[in-house]
């Protein structure tokens, strides 16, 4: 089981059954599709590819949500240093002349003399003048404007329209295929993440959300609150706030995001350099390294295994930097505890350090004992036991954490059900005799009741004393 977990983009370099086994054997254990390319046709084939190669990795949909993105092109245009490029708010144009825009009321929020950055800050234009629905911009990078890149205005703070149709509809496509998590756009705010789960409903995929834009940063904590996990896409993030503050922007958010348990994706460029080439920068293996040890729970691979040459040798290589790191993680726990969760974890992290513990069992429903209990980082591998089929894949984005469904009833007046679920444990060869186990779980739930109960078991002494067969 992987401690810190690999999110792997899928696009037209890995989306076959052979190449889908291939990332897993190499360490992926998320899988990622962007919404923002292909069509929903290309998802749906993808998801059922992804089920039947890789049938235990949960599914991770992006969708584009309020992001602003160039619009399919039929020609891609190139263009020098100094050259005049015309961003358009006109969907009738491919490329060749004007380059049109998903946001059809930009050109009427920005204003000559403002800076437009595209395709995560790498492109650079100033705008020159704007006429009707065009913007016209000069260019202080030479480069290429591809189809479905994203474009940042600084600065700019545009009307909040909510949830667009596309977005509904891509959010019903999620429910619909059964995808594990639903990664959202420029969230600002509790209630865009609340807009999200009135659409996916209860039982539907995990949202998580991701910290792009100042509004992000300045609703930090809410915005962690109300989310099943964090994205840092660093590339937004480095171009709507500034680049000199992108590396304090994602230690702020670790630390906060662990205070809470919530699992964080660090993400953008982590190993750019292999899309081309079959070795990392040395700055790359710094950045994983510090990403893990400053508490991220997974890291991505977007262009790296989307389109990539090398897409098995990045994940290899990610997984074997990742796993380094994390061998020498530390996390220091404060000294008091607010609520009997966050003494439960670390009561467990300290008895997993005084204790010969070979694996953590956290019997759950809804995820919540084995969040707090990964985030305390312990050392041994947690095996998340819950009866709910829907919620069963997407245990495995926590740190050192395996899903396992179990067809036991959770009974509310007796713990008879952890028994059971050991007993299915060792039945699938998940725990064997030479096993020492730390259990927890919620005993005699009421309302607001949550992981009260903490048990040790020697395997071979169940297998004794309960007759397991």
């Amino acid at each position: 089981m992987n401690r810190v977990k690999i999110v792997a983009t899928i696009g037209p370099a890995t989306a076959s059954e052979a190449q889908v086994r291939a990332l897993v054997e190499a360490g992926m254990d998320v899988a990622r599709l962007n919404g923002s390319h292909a069509d929903l046709q290309w998802h749906a084939d993808t998801i059922a590819l992804l089920r039947r190669a890789a049938p235990g990795v949960p599914i991770l949909l992006d969708v584009p949500g309020r992001k602003i993105r160039t619009r399919q092109l039929a020609h891609e245009p190139s263009f020098a240093l100094g050259d005049i490029v015309v961003l358009t708010t006109d969907p009738n144009t491919d490329g060749r002349i004007k380059v049109p825009v998903n946001r059809d009321d930009l050109h009427a929020n920005v204003r000559a003399g403002a800076v437009i950055f595209a395709d995560d800050g790498t492109l650079r234009f100033t705008i020159v003048s704007i006429n009707g629905r065009d913007i016209i911009c000069r260019a202080e990078t030479a480069g290429k404007l591809r189809s479905a890149k994203g474009i940042n205005v600084p600065g700019v703070a545009f009307p909040n329209r909510g949830l667009t149709e596309r977005d509904e509809r891509m959010l019903a496509f999620a429910n619909q295929h059964g995808v594990d998590f639903v990664g959202i756009s420029f969230v600002e705010s509790a209630q865009h993440v609340a807009e999200v789960r009135s659409v996916t409903k209860a039982g539907g995929p995990r949202v998580l959300s991701k910290v792009e834009n100042v509004g992000a940063m300045e609703n930090l904590a809410e915005v962690i609150n109300a989310s099943d996990a964090i994205m840092i896409d660093r590339g937004d993030l480095s171009v709507e706030t500034n680049l000199e503050s992108v590396a304090l922007s994602q230690k702020r958010i670790l630390r906060q995001a662990r205070e809470s348990a919530t699992p964080v994706i660090v993400a953008t460029e982590m190993l750019h350099s292999m899309i081309e080439n079959p070795f990392p920068t040395k700055a790359e293996v710094s950045d994983i390294t510090n990403a893990v040890l400053d508490g991220a729970s997974a890291l991505m691979l977007s262009g790296e295994t989307a389109v990539g040459k090398f897409p098995a040798v990045a994940v290899a290589t990610m997984r074997r930097v990742a796993d380094a790191a994390a061998e020498s993680l530390q996390i220091a726990l404060d000294d008091q505890s607010s609520t009997v969760p966050e003494a439960m974890g670390e009561a467990i992290s300290l008895m997993c350090r005084r204790l010969p513990i070979t694996k953590i069992v956290a019997i759950t429903i809804s995820g919540y004992a084995a969040r707090m209990v990964a985030g305390c980082r312990p050392r041994q591998p947690i095996l998340a036991v819950t009866n709910d089929p829907g919620r069963t894949r997407s245990l495995n984005l926590l740190y050192g954490t395996e899903g396992i469904e179990v067809p036991i009833v959770f009974s509310r007046t007796s713990t008879d059900h952890i028994a059971q679920c050991l007993h299915a444990l060792w039945l699938r060869g998940k725990v064997d005799d030479s096993d020492l186990v730390l259990v927890t779980s919620v005993g005699y739930p009421k309302s607001g009741t949550r992981m009260n109960l903490i048990q040790t078991h020697a395997v071979s002494d169940l297998r004794e004393s309960l007759g397991w067969t």
